[in-house]
């Protein structure tokens, strides 16, 4: 056996290709049709390999979800920007995808609870997790702003944003999103103070 074939995906990096080869296939063909010996083939890692940094199907899922919340690459990563305010950092929930994809993909989260429908797995409870993080970094800036219940607006501008993503997913509209920023706008109108006007 030659040396390329034996230290295939070994040592520092055979993580962080198996990682990035199952966000690339997740993205185009969804998560269930996406077998483990494709992941392999695509990073290129042997199955070994990839049974050695993830024992099934669902850690690896788990992991991708949690790689894609830390990557800054995702929706709600704008809520955590110091450099713009808190408004616009909610209102920014709603821009299209920084990067073109054809087809347009809704929240990945959504997609992987809807693939693992069992709230009680790993893979749900991950994007749940998820889910309530983003309300907690939302009312925390409509918080900020002012607004007396910023639970419930939070809910209701995370609920905007969400339905806004599986839309521009189902109608194949990258700036879907308009439409749930212009809703926002009237929501946060309404829910917070306004500058007195003289």
């Amino acid at each position: 056996m030659d040396t390329v074939t034996t230290t295939r995906g070994r040592g520092r990096g055979g993580r962080e290709r198996i990682l990035a080869a199952a966000a690339r296939l997740f993205a185009a063909q969804g998560i269930n049709t996406t077998g483990m010996e494709q992941i392999a083939e695509e990073a290129p890692v042997s199955k070994r390999t990839l049974y050695s940094h993830f024992r099934t199907k669902s850690d690896l899922v788990v992991a991708h979800l949690q790689d894609l919340a830390s990557s800054g690459a995702t929706l709600e990563s704008v809520l955590t920007r110091e450099d713009i305010s808190p408004r616009e950092r909610v209102l920014r929930l709603f821009d299209p995808p920084a990067t073109e994809q054809d087809p347009v993909r809704g929240c990945p989260f959504i997609d992987a609870a809807a693939e693992f429908p069992d709230p009680a797995s790993a893979v749900h409870s991950c994007a749940r997790e998820q889910k309530l993080r983003m309300v907690r970094l939302v009312a925390g800036l409509v918080t900020e702003l002012g607004c007396r219940e910023p639970h419930a607006l939070a809910e209701q501008l995370v609920t905007l944003a969400d339905g806004a993503a599986t839309r521009a997913m189902v109608l194949g509209e990258a700036d879907y999103g308009r439409h749930g920023r212009a809703a926002a706008e009237v929501l946060l109108t309404h829910a917070l103070p306004q500058p007195n006007r003289t």
